[in-house]
């Protein structure tokens, strides 16, 4: 065990249980390896990094974690009509995650919305959006980084 607090610069393992509003499981490592990760690093929002900020082997709490400090708000300019004939041979399905390049060729995950015989609706707003959530975390592992 270690003595170590959660700050810039650890590598720390936890297990954690991401929920809705309603109690519906999003996420969890409970039933699985835990996750490792630098803090710091972008692997969280930082919504989810400041209420483990000094946290040790041992610690953990349940954290309410707005929209504003997770996913963002969700944004109806981020829902978009496509031509159907843009889809080429792929055949979109309501409720698929399908992954588009934006002008600078990043991939962009969109789920689509509505179909008709001409027009397919988009949403790229992450999924999580709008939504506050309760973070769960048990704090296991708390090292500094190596350089390898």
């Amino acid at each position: 065990m270690s003595d170590y607090l959660i700050d810039d610069g650890m590598e720390i393992t936890l297990h954690f249980t991401l929920t809705l509003e309603d109690g519906t499981v999003v996420d969890s490592t409970r039933e699985k390896a835990p996750a490792t990760f630098q803090f710091g690093d972008g692997n969280l929002p930082p919504g989810f990094e400041n209420p483990i900020k000094g946290l040790g082997v041992g610690q953990g709490g349940r954290y309410t974690i707005t929209p504003e400090h997770a996913f963002g708000q969700h944004n109806p300019q981020n829902i978009q009509t496509l031509k159907r004939e843009d889809f080429g041979d792929q055949e979109p399905e309501i409720g698929m995650v399908m992954s588009f390049a934006d002008k600078a060729g990043t991939e962009l995950p969109g789920v689509v919305k509505t179909i008709d015989d001409e027009r397919v609706e988009v949403d790229f707003n992450h999924p999580l959006a709008g939504r506050t959530l309760t973070f769960e975390v048990e704090v296991l592992n708390v090292t500094p980084v190596t350089k390898h």
